[in-house]
């Protein structure tokens, strides 16, 4: 690795180099195993779902053995496809996920034409397509990938446009789209661009580009293997890979490099350097941010800026409070990337509206004002109106218990029983696709019957032209939360918002980081606030129960919330990211700054996302509790700057 050595431009052979430098495994990682006694392998359960569950875990370590003898046992159980998956599958790839040519093409076939139209079928053509791609079997990819319906493998996408190039199609601007974020790529992705570049139908500087993109995320040696493919790209070694690798930690350090380095650089290299300086400067969320992107677009460049970058240059203005700048950041804006969300015409509404542009403004708003979503609110309140609820379709109670036989529901009951959400929810959605809005409707009721409540909420939001918030928005404990709320001074509107976006209801639901319950509250937390309130029996086995859930979620909102002075943006953040952070970053500020940005410039992607969602429902439940029109903008205040001060919460 390069520990920030400054590096111009290489020869070939340096080059070539420094990629299988990237490549290679440590030699202190090489030396030869000692070996192992053999163990015995693993009992098999004589419970079937106890079973399955082995036989899905051995499929997820893609290990074949065990998954064939586990499968050998379950001859009658209720779910045979699956059974059948979780048998093939793990012939399909190696033991570190990579697809193997050797699979068992055959029997693939056969389970393709055996549950042809169920989701699992889909799942396993999906498998198969990355295998067909990888041995560079086009003939039967060909035919397979049409069939393939949800199309949501970034894999599998390079693999179909590697098929199109090879037969003399130019597909580099499909390939453009595609390749957008790194974290998806995958062997499919890397062969396409090497043919890419290699047929010409892209240029060096377009691999070199995507090898920054690598960097951007800090995968190194996703980078070094695309570096590989044309050593003339210059990606690590050169200039901008070491700027990208110095702005990730010290973006001061880096615009001085880039400063005394720039004469070695093209104009449009210059400015995708200061674009990538003035990303990782907004999310540090330092002043100096809006000043690198303005050179950025002063020298150009546009073209080889992330997408990352290129919304962070919108961040970095509204931060600064710079209207002007965040207009020409979002005209800047890949088209494909400005139109995927509606914040980015929202705040170019804003930005026309601060401009005297108000007939433009109002045509921007006015797209996305109709969106039952955090910037469709916004929207619809600069146009002067109130947060309203849609009128209610009811359905019946023949055609919510209808859905009862549909297979899809079925096998998602059985899974969901099994605590197998990941399958039961692949079953729920794969069921609910081509349905009409009345149909989704009911069977979004159907699952409020069954106490699905996550699937309730999750299927009522689907539905286009008729809806019912009440499903949208259940509010299930309903006394229990008012009890609590009241006890504390809490709005409940906020308080179910905020579990709305936690847990979906789901009483089991548990975080990776141990969060447990409807509020998703942290042990340690429960642990504080039980002390705080003077529950002396508390035990963790106490969160089970959903009085005891909502009573410390709701007395550490409210502790979160005093902390914070009252503010329910903050607060939010703070709930998801810890008291701490939001302390800090409000602490950077220059100016008192409208809720809206503030959460639009919170640096971490999940917190963003939360509180922006938190405070929309939030919003809804109010109207429905009230009756009454609310106000999204109400809700998010204003946040002024404050020193960082230590927090006792946890």
């Amino acid at each position: 690795m390069l520990k920030g050595v400054y590096l111009q431009r290489a020869g070939r052979a340096a080059w070539i180099a420094l990629a299988c430098a990237l490549l290679v495994t440590p030699v202190h990682a090489q030396k030869r195993p000692q070996p192992v006694a053999r163990q015995q392998p693993a009992a098999i359960p004589s419970d079937p779902d106890d079973a399955f569950a082995q036989l899905r875990e051995a499929a997820r370590k893609n290990d074949v053995e065990r998954a064939y003898a586990i499968s050998a046992t379950l001859v009658d159980y209720p779910i045979p496809s699956y059974v059948e998956y979780f048998r093939i599958k793990p012939q399909l790839f190696d033991a570190s996920g990579l697809a193997r040519i050797d699979a068992p093409d055959d029997q693939v076939r056969a389970f393709l034409q055996r549950y042809k139209g169920e989701a699992i079928a889909d799942r396993m053509r999906n498998d198969w397509l990355l295998v067909l791609g990888k041995k560079r079997d086009w003939a039967n990819f060909d035919v397979e990938y049409p069939q393939f319906a949800l199309k949501d493998d970034t894999q599998v996408e390079c693999y179909a446009l590697l098929s199109r190039a090879l037969k003399g199609q130019n597909v580099a601007a499909e390939a453009r789209s595609v390749l957008s974020d790194p974290k998806y790529y995958g062997e499919g992705c890397v062969d396409l661009i090497g043919y890419l570049v290699q047929s010409r139908q892209i240029q060096p500087s377009d691999v070199g580009f995507q090898a920054r993109l690598a960097l951007e995320q800090n995968f190194i040696t996703l980078a070094g293997k695309i570096a590989a493919l044309v050593p003339e790209a210059r990606v690590d070694g050169d200039t901008l890979a070491t700027i990208v690798k110095m702005a990730r930690n010290d973006p001061s350090q880096a615009a001085a490099y880039l400063s005394t380095a720039q004469g070695t650089l093209s104009r449009d290299e210059q400015g995708a350097a200061w674009g990538v300086i003035g990303q990782f400067a907004a999310k540090k969320l330092l002043p100096e941010a809006a000043g690198y992107y303005r050179r950025q677009m002063e020298q150009g460049g546009n073209q080889w800026l992330s997408d990352d970058s290129q919304e962070w240059r919108v961040r970095a203005a509204l931060r600064q409070g710079d209207w002007k700048q965040v207009r020409q950041a979002v005209e800047l804006m890949r088209a494909e990337l400005r139109a995927k969300d509606p914040a980015w015409l929202y705040w170019y509404g804003r930005a026309l509206k601060v401009d005297g542009r108000d007939t433009e403004a109002q045509q921007n708003f006015q797209q996305i004002a109709g969106q039952f979503n955090f910037y469709g609110q916004l929207a619809s309140e600069e146009l002067g109106n109130r947060i309203t609820l849609p009128a209610r379709t009811s359905v019946s109670d023949a055609e919510a218990m209808a859905m009862r036989t549909r297979p899809g529901f079925q096998r998602a009951q059985k899974f969901y029983a099994m605590n197998l959400r990941f399958e039961g929810n692949r079953e729920w959605n794969w069921e609910l696709r081509g349905m009409t809005d009345r149909e989704l409707l009911a069977a979004a009721e159907y699952a409020r019957r069954i106490e699905l409540l996550d699937r309730t909420v999750n299927t009522a939001d689907r539905t286009r032209n008729e809806h019912d918030f009440t499903l949208r928005f259940l509010m299930p404990y309903r006394d229990i939360m008012q009890r609590a709320t009241d006890d504390v001074g809490l709005d409940m509107a906020w308080v179910y918002g905020l579990i709305r976006q936690e847990s979906r209801f789901l009483m089991s639901a548990r975080s990776s980081a141990g969060a447990h319950g409807l509020m998703q509250v942290m042990p340690a937390t429960a642990k504080y606030v039980a002390r705080k309130i003077g529950m002396n029996d508390f035990s963790p086995t106490m969160m089970a129960d959903p009085n005891i859930n909502i009573l410390l979620g709701t007395n550490y909102l409210s502790m979160v919330l005093t902390d914070l002075d009252s503010s329910w943006t903050l607060a939010s953040a703070a709930y998801n990211a810890g008291p701490g952070r939001p302390k800090a970053w409000r602490s950077t500020l220059a100016n008192p700054v409208e809720g809206a940005i503030f959460a639009e410039t919170i640096p971490f992607n999940e917190t963003r996302g939360y509180v922006k969602n938190v405070l929309s429902n939030a919003t809804y439940y109010a109207a429905l509790m009230s009756g009454r029109p609310q106000s999204l903008k109400s809700r998010l205040g204003t946040v002024a700057p404050s020193p960082v001060t230590t927090t006792s919460l946890p």
